[in-house]
């Protein structure tokens, strides 16, 4: 071949590997094959047909992972952040009600190696499979010019259905209603970019930002980087018996408490939290006192340690509780006074 001769793969996108990896990615999802699925990976599109309903509805949502892909990368550690892609939108579905049927994934990079593609690949399986979630396709693409060497992006699109009369969307909520609170496992998929920077690291490959995610702090019993890369916590199969005494739940992303809880809540009605009623993750108190981060940033920014919020009335907390002893009861819906929708005690 000449100089002057040019081909795709010279161009950075290898067409062979691409057609290697389809073929492992293949034998990773037949794991998470659920009978409705008529066509899965390999077709230009996929098939699913929907089982026996009397008014289903479906659910969508898509979402990534964010920046804490940065700490991956700089861990070497791709294992993980399919789980937590999976994981975050399961639980973004199940606040109406759904149960997931099917998953699509997207990843993007410059150079990301097939070995590290397939490692995402079967933390999505793995995530999938618990939850009886079908991984039916997604999209590998390679740009380079477009991502930085070495980093990559990572997002996902998740489909599940809900009969309509079952649907949890908080319009039941009533002043005097209960917040009960599920812990989190940790930072789950928000915040990143301040934790980031709070501890300079994933940002790039050097020594002194290695020893600093390799560092030990006694108050996480693990590495910076463990504790930053532990995976988003699944509520699905924790929730799932409660439905029938819920009305309503909040997934605590990203604005934390104060943005999400709102989500669910009539127009009229607040949140009153009362802080010291749940356990608040050492990785938290970490990044505040390094960070000399305010509480109302905090608060802001991240869950703080309660990963889901149920809304039940009263006379459901026992019963709640009985299922599922972990839900603390941390705060009660009241009327709106102002501007304020969440007020943390």
């Amino acid at each position: 071949m000449s100089d002057k001769e040019q081909t795709y793969a010279n161009a950075g996108v290898d067409i062979d590997a691409g057609g290697r990896l389809a073929a492992r990615i293949k034998e990773i999802v037949r794991s998470t094959r659920r009978p409705e699925v008529l066509a899965g990976v390999g077709p230009f599109a996929s098939l699913f047909r929907l089982g026996d309903y009397r008014e289903p509805v479906l659910v969508a949502s898509a979402d990534g992972v964010g920046t804490k892909l940065n700490i991956a990368v700089a861990m070497q550690r791709y294992d993980t952040v399919g789980v937590d892609l999976v994981n975050h939108s399961v639980n973004d579905i199940l606040t109406t009600g759904a149960d997931p049927l099917f998953f699509l994934d997207y990843i993007a990079s410059a150079d990301l190696g097939e070995d590290e593609k397939v490692a995402v690949v079967k933390g999505l399986a793995t995530a999938c499979a618990k939850v009886r979630c079908a991984l039916v396709g997604g999209e590998t693409a390679d740009m380079p010019d477009v991502y930085l060497p070495g980093a990559f992006d990572l997002a996902g699109f998740i489909v599940g259905v809900v009969e309509k009369d079952s649907i949890l969307d908080g319009s039941t909520i009533r002043a005097g209603d209960a917040l009960l609170g599920l812990a989190s496992s940790g930072l789950h998929t928000n915040g990143y970019s301040l934790a980031r920077k709070v501890f300079d690291v994933g940002k790039g490959e050097s020594e002194a930002e290695r020893e600093r995610l390799y560092r030990t702090y006694p108050e996480l019993g693990l590495t910076l980087g463990e504790a930053l890369l532990t995976p988003h916590r699944c509520y699905h199969a924790e929730v799932r018996p409660l439905l029938p005494y819920l009305k309503g739940m909040a997934h605590i992303t990203g604005g934390g408490l104060v943005d999400n809880v709102p989500r669910v809540l009539p127009e009229g009605l607040a949140a009153r939290f009362d802080k010291g009623t749940w356990r608040v993750p050492p990785i938290f108190t970490l990044i505040q006192r390094e960070g000399g981060v305010e509480d109302d940033e905090m608060h802001r920014v991240f869950n703080m340690g309660l990963g889901m919020v149920l809304v039940c009335g009263e006379e459901s907390v026992e019963a709640v509780q009985s299922l599922l002893p972990e839900a603390r009861f941390v705060g009660q819906v009241v009327p709106q006074a102002g501007d304020r929708r969440v007020i943390i005690k």
